[in-house]
């Protein structure tokens, strides 16, 4: 699939997913897109963990009951960040940025695999969520989940949401 339409056909799918696995060769696929993003001065501090245990996703998945992608998706992906960045650039760490950037490339990967998935960030802040997934992740102390991704084949056909026009958020060489 052509880069711009994978940017277009990128949405956010909340929705129910076939039970059939995600071939591991995809997988990597997808995590290999968000190692390839770019990250502040190269230090390329985001780690991944890509869960396809069934057992393991019905534990991440008793978490959050509400979420249909969640509930069913064959495979998750986990982006872990420090908890205590590292400094790398005159007092400033680009952590939260570096993430990201390769949480974007991720969907693009899946969108252009045709897969879907929703991005999970807010959901984890809240309730201590995030602990609760990295006990069972078993991430050290100092790491912490940041985004989760559920990926799965899409039962059901959404589009990307209708954005602002392109004249309401850009303007040329000054902001007006």
């Amino acid at each position: 699939m052509d880069l711009f339409d994978a940017i277009c056909l990128r949405h956010s799918y909340r929705g129910p997913m076939e039970t059939t696995p995600v071939p591991r060769e995809d997988l990597d696929r997808i995590v290999g897109a968000g190692i390839r993003a770019p990250s502040g001065k190269n230090a390329q501090t985001t780690e991944f963990i890509i869960i396809d245990d069934n057992s393991l996703l019905q534990e991440l998945q008793a978490l959050h009951p509400a979420n249909k992608a969640m509930q069913q998706a064959p495979a998750m992906i986990a982006c872990i960040i420090d908890k205590t960045p590292e400094k790398i650039y005159e007092g400033y760490d680009f952590q939260l940025e570096d993430c990201a950037a390769a949480t974007e490339n991720m969907l693009l990967a899946i969108t252009a695999l045709g897969y879907a998935s929703v991005w999970i960030d807010g959901w984890l802040r809240v309730g201590n969520r995030a602990d609760k997934v990295a006990a069972l992740l078993h991430l050290p102390d100092d790491k912490k989940v940041q985004i989760l991704l559920p990926v799965g084949t899409p039962k059901e056909q959404w589009e990307q949401k209708e954005r602002q026009p392109f004249s309401t958020r850009v303007t040329y060489n000054r902001y007006s």
